[in-house]
């Protein structure tokens, strides 16, 4: 297997990162779940890793701060752009995000800004749509005392080894 070149594009701001530092530990046709180090120094998180559910638009981040403890899980609304013949996966961020604190509270995040990249044409109609349908999957998850099954395939994929690049 060879393993592809990840990027993350935002629209607000607009930019395309390489992940290249991320390492990928789990690798299948639907799920990519990596581990990582923020790309700038925070003093609130220090690493993470994060579940990409290709088919089902969200990406699920369980998020540390500098002393190893879990500070929030993180979920990014996200489309995939894949290009085969480059080899790379482009995840692109649909703004809306949800946070799930430690003590239960969860926070919706970012409705704005997606409004805003709708209004100034960064996105589509049919891209806002799905973000906010995908939104309602996850939030029915996370109602329905679901979350933790998507938790659990991050926490399995902790104890695992990084895959080997070639």
């Amino acid at each position: 297997m060879i393993v592809p070149t990840l990027y993350r594009r935002r629209y607000i701001p607009n930019e395309l990162i390489c992940l290249e530092d991320d390492i990928i530990l789990v690798m299948q046709e639907d799920l990519i779940i990596t581990k990582w180090d923020t790309l700038h120094p925070r003093k609130d998180i220090s690493r993470g890793l994060s579940a990409y559910f290709l088919n089902k638009g969200y990406k699920i981040s369980k998020v540390y701060n500098s002393k190893d403890e879990v500070v929030y899980w993180y979920c990014d609304i996200i489309q995939i752009n894949k290009d085969s013949n480059k080899n790379t996966v482009i995840i692109e961020d649909l703004l809306i995000d949800v946070i799930l604190y430690e003590d239960g509270t969860i926070r919706i995040m970012d409705l704005d800004e997606l409004c805003d990249a709708s209004d100034q044409g960064l996105i589509t109609q049919a891209e806002s749509t799905y973000a906010l349908r995908t939104l309602d999957s996850l939030l029915n998850i996370i109602y329905q005392g679901k979350f933790d099954q998507l938790q659990n395939l991050v926490n399995n994929a902790e104890q695992l080894n990084p895959l080997p690049t070639f």
